[in-house]
């Protein structure tokens, strides 16, 4: 399955400039643990960083740093890795693996932001597949039972 297909296309997004404590009003407004920091050029959004609940806890609050005047930018993720839109799941499951990446940015072939997948997508996945597979042995055992009589 492409991960496109598997993706979230409705990605919170800001400008490296916005302040750490807008971008965590956009979390909480949003409903989620992280941001994609994008660069736009004729419309077109690019990542270019990620930041995360945790990173705000770490990076900001823990050190006690003023986060009025810091921006996303400032603590963003720089190393970001994506992943193209047609990549296989699994793939990308060994991709954000070797990484150590949670969440990647789904990209289309310019480069330019059309999702993101994170490991909990996976996981609901992986969970519904299971699952499917767990109702075949029921039913396999149901026929098996119905012609032995």
């Amino acid at each position: 399955m492409p991960v496109g297909e598997l993706c979230i296309r409705q990605v919170v997004v800001t400008p490296r400039k916005t302040s750490v404590v807008e971008a965590a009003k956009l979390m909480r407004q949003h409903h989620v643990g992280d941001i994609v920091v994008t660069d736009e050029t004729n419309g077109r959004r690019t990542p270019v960083g990620i930041v995360t609940d945790r990173d705000i806890v770490l990076e900001v609050l823990a050190q006690e740093l003023d986060a009025t005047s810091l921006t996303v930018g400032d603590i963003m993720t720089g190393d970001l890795v994506t992943v193209r839109e047609n990549e296989g799941a699994f793939q990308t499951i060994q991709l954000m693996r070797a990484k150590g990446a949670r969440r990647v940015p789904v990209v289309d072939g310019q480069g330019v932001l059309v999702g993101i997948v994170s490991v909990d997508d996976f996981v609901e996945l992986l969970a519904e597949e299971l699952s499917q597979l767990a109702k075949l042995v029921a039913r396999e055992q149901k026929l098996e039972v119905e012609l032995r009589r």
